[in-house]
Parts: C-alpha cells; sequence; structure tokens
C-alpha cells in the first residue's frame, strides 16, 4: 500500500535554450497551483496526494508533463483549466482525463 492515495510528479526541467522543456510552459507555476488548490480542497499531506517536481522524465516533446502514481498515468496540459480537470477528475473522482493523456 502506497503512504500517498496519489503522488503527482511535475517534471519542472529546464534544458539549453534551443530544446523544449517543461519549465517554458510554466511548469513550476503549475506545480504549485496543483498543490495549493489541494491544500484548499483538503486532498493534500499524508494518505492523501503529494506534488512533487521531478527533473526531467524524458518527455519534452509531449510537455509540460506530469504523471500520476500509482496510477503511471501521464498527462500534458495547457493551463489551469486543464489542471482543474485533473484534479476534479483524476485526483478527486479517480476517472482519468483522457483528452490529456499521453
Amino acid at each position: 500500500m502506497s503512504f500517498f492515495k496519489y503522488h503527482v510528479f511535475f517534471c519542472t526541467n529546464r534544458r539549453g535554450e534551443s530544446e523544449q522543456c517543461c519549465q517554458d510552459y510554466g511548469a513550476n507555476e503549475a506545480r504549485d497551483y496543483v498543490k495549493q488548490r489541494l491544500k484548499a480542497l483538503g486532498m493534500h499531506g499524508d494518505g492523501q496526494i503529494r506534488v512533487n517536481k521531478a527533473g526531467c522524465m524524458g518527455r519534452c516533446e509531449n510537455g509540460p508533463v506530469i504523471v500520476v502514481y500509482p496510477d503511471a498515468i501521464w498527462y500534458t496540459y495547457v493551463d489551469r483549466d486543464d489542471l482543474d480537470e485533473i484534479i476534479n477528475s483524476h485526483l478527486a473522482n479517480g476517472q482519468i482525463v483522457e483528452r490529456l493523456r499521453i
């Protein structure tokens, strides 16, 4: 049994100027937003959901990316509406958001 119901990793890697990376899309800000939303919803912390930064996860061409464990579901996102959909559908109700899945 996992210590957390879900563990969400945001790629926050910064690559060279000519290489695409998740940080080009505001990955740190997106991670901070999701963490704050989960706290406001009472869904963050021990036994619930943990949000972490990660280095490069090797899916730069799909960036920005997050992965949700233990489900091993990879997502991309464009804006806060996408992040809210992941929170409300997957993290709150266990329903994978197929349109954002990579």
